[in-house]
């Protein structure tokens, strides 16, 4: 099994569109070079920060190219790969072509509501069809169900190349039981930028971000001086950041920060439907949160 470092920040990519709802590709190739250039440890692509339920097989595969391209192994690749329908996974595991993958990120079954012995199972089943190291991802916001720190920990201890939980359940007690439980090779990865300061003042090794589209430097920046235990300065730039966090997801991801990557020249402002724009509200408010941290828009 391949080794990767996930310690830092990693960026849940998004994907840019034209007017017309094409990716646009050029706006990406810029968009990840920015990144890179501003210190993000890895990308994360076809997230469900990418709209990935909107996308087809041919553009999910032509972004893919685009951006290890563009990427040039400069920083690690974690592509996601997730579903609820486990046999279908697998079977992407077994025939598609992962040599410039670093890592699996791969999100708890949504809709269908499996129970633990149920998540267990699929992610048994992923294990078992790759040599890639494997994230899980629990989101209960929005698969309807909630991976329980047992489960997490179960499928830590009994699967080497499962490494890594990017947790968003909102849970603290959740994710501190996790960390405090693990075994020395598995991690816990914030999965929400809010609590990221937080949850590596606990023990956590990082975050995989979505204000890192638009913010990379300065969040990164926030990510290595809590790594570093220098809370003081890195609780300074958290609060800084609290009132964005907010604005960035009341009107839906990756809605906001779509608008600030428009604001500041990167993308169109263009998603795709059942997703839309933000409101002109809170557009507004996004713009005066970021005049008032000087970041240019």
């Amino acid at each position: 099994m391949a080794n990767i470092d996930l310690r830092g920040m990693g960026v849940a990519l998004i994907t840019p569109f034209k007017e017309d709802e094409s990716v646009d590709y050029e706006a990406l190739v810029r968009l990840v070079e920015f990144q890179i250039q501003n210190g993000i440890d890895y990308l994360v692509v076809l997230g469900t920060t990418a709209e990935t339920p909107t996308l087809t097989e041919e553009e999910k595969k032509e972004i893919l190219r685009v951006v290890t391209m563009q990427v040039r192994r400069r920083v690690p690749i974690v592509l996601g790969l997730g579903g609820n329908c486990t046999r279908q996974i697998v079977e992407k595991l077994h025939k598609d072509d992962f040599s410039n993958i670093n890592a699996i990120l791969s999100v708890v079954p949504y809709y269908n509501k499996p129970s633990q012995e149920g998540i267990y199972q699929h992610y048994k089943a992923i294990s078992e069809a790759t040599d890639l190291p494997v994230v899980l991802y629990n989101v209960p916001g929005r698969t309807g169900v909630n991976m329980t720190a047992a489960t997490t920990l179960r499928l830590a201890r009994e699967f080497p190349n499962i490494v890594a939980v990017k947790e968003a359940s909102g849970n603290i007690t959740q994710m501190d039981d996790i960390i405090k439980n693990k075994p020395a090779n598995f991690n816990v990865i914030s999965g929400d930028d809010g609590i990221t300061f937080p949850l590596i003042t606990l023990g956590a090794i990082g975050v995989i971000s979505v204000i890192g589209n638009a913010l990379p430097k300065e969040f990164s920046r926030m990510v290595r001086l809590a790594l570093a235990g220098d809370y003081e300065n890195s609780r300074t730039i958290h609060h800084g950041f609290t009132e964005l966090f907010e604005l960035l997801f009341v009107d839906g991801n990756p809605a906001g920060v779509k608008s600030m990557l428009s604001m500041m020249g990167y993308i169109q402002n263009k998603l795709r439907l059942p997703l839309v724009p933000t409101r002109i509200t809170t557009y507004e408010k996004i713009r005066e949160v970021l005049r008032r941290l000087s970041i240019k828009c």
